[in-house]
């Protein structure tokens, strides 16, 4: 966590968060200009897709249900970032969490992407060195949409590169003891609703 402080108390801001506010300006001002004359108003459904606004073009499928839409820049952005397609992101979230940024499984996982924090139910998981999330965010950082964005789909990538294939990858990401189910469950919406 970074700390900033602000003309007295100390305000603690996840790093993530002032990544993504920094993008965000730096995207708005580089593309707008200083000094520009606003954009001129459009019909809503293309403002909300504007580059200008999200960073990046959606390249979700639109046959995602709207609960997987809503979340369309910051997929794409962090598929862009890993080298993953967006619908495979968009198809992970949608079995994962339904687009429920609060999404919480009854083995503990968190946020859109349910990665297992370090807190919580999760805590209880003991591996032969000890806790098995330990070294993972808590559950409070992962109930952050970007965060949980960042990590999760860091974390596939770190799984598709071991394994070197995305039904391997997506199997260490599920759950335990259920074989390929997870995996092709992903790929069989991945399948369904990419463009």
């Amino acid at each position: 966590m970074e700390v900033v402080v602000i003309d007295g108390p100390r305000l603690v801001i996840p790093g993530a968060l002032i990544a993504s506010l920094l993008l965000a300006l730096f995207l708005f001002f580089g593309a707008a200009g200083l000094g520009s004359s606003p954009p001129a108003q459009s019909d809503p459904a293309s403002v909300a897709q504007s580059p200008l606004q999200t960073g990046v073009d959606c390249q979700v499928s639109d046959r995602f249900p709207d609960d997987i839409l809503r979340w369309c820049s910051q997929i794409t952005r962090h598929a862009l970032v890993q080298g993953l397609d967006a619908d495979l992101l968009a198809a992970l979230i949608w079995q994962e969490s339904g687009g429920d940024p609060l999404a919480y499984s009854h083995s503990g996982a968190v946020g859109l992407m349910q990665v297992m924090p370090r807190d919580g139910l999760a805590a209880s998981f003991m591996c032969k060195n000890g806790p098995c999330f330990a070294n993972r965010p808590s559950a409070g950082e992962l109930q952050d949409p970007e965060f949980n964005l960042s990590y999760g789909s860091q974390m596939l990538k770190g799984l598709l590169d071991r394994n070197g294939d995305m039904r391997d990858a997506l199997y260490a990401y599920g759950p335990m003891d259920v074989g390929y189910s997870y995996a092709d469950k992903v790929l069989g919406i991945y399948a369904r609703y990419r463009d």
